[in-house]
């Protein structure tokens, strides 16, 4: 059975800040790769097979692939399709809006000038969908929280409330089993 593992990015300032993030290139603390060093060093010590790291071109999770890659020897390469959905005019404001969280349920709302999450979603079940083709080899998906909920949504049935409140802590990594 072919497996994927996920993983979110380190933590970065707009986490610590509860802003939400979306397509805004935002660094790393230093506790974010203190996280991408334990992650490296968790996957050493499991031994978990992971043939290739893919992840996604924004700056957090990339300096996150690249630190597991550097530990663990696994090669990483980038992957467009892993970036962060673009929240629009809610980018760099509080997280736990109000406003968000009731957008957060229009799945076919761009968000002034964002990406909506249908688009989203065809671009992440478009990948996973080539990922489960290459059969022969696992992979590390390296991204974001907006991310996580389009994939746990491809291997799980979730309703739009489960799907728009989903999210996993920074460099918790997740293994998913595709079905033959």
């Amino acid at each position: 059975m072919a497996t994927v593992y996920f993983t979110r990015h380190g933590q970065t300032v707009w986490n610590v800040e509860r802003k939400i993030c979306g397509a805004t290139d935002i660094e790393l603390t230093e506790l974010g790769y203190e996280q991408a060093t334990e992650l490296a060093n968790k996957i050493k010590e499991e031994n978990i097979k992971i043939d290739q790291i893919l992840y996604s071109p924004l700056v957090r999770a990339a300096d996150t692939a690249k630190r597991i890659s550097e530990i663990t020897g696994i090669p990483a390469k980038p992957e467009e399709r892993l970036r962060e959905q673009c929240f629009g005019k809610y980018e760099g404001t509080a997280r736990r809006g109000e406003e968000f969280q009731a957008a957060k349920l229009h799945f076919i709302d761009s968000y002034e000038n964002g990406e909506t999450m249908l688009h989203l979603a065809q671009r992440i079940y478009n990948l996973l969908d080539d990922v489960k083709k290459d059969s022969e080899r696992t992979y590390l998906l390296v991204a974001h929280n907006g991310i996580a909920r389009v994939v746990r949504s491809y291997f799980e049935d979730m309703t739009n409330e489960e799907y728009a409140g989903y999210g996993i802590r920074n460099c918790e990594i997740i293994k998913f089993d595709f079905e033959d």
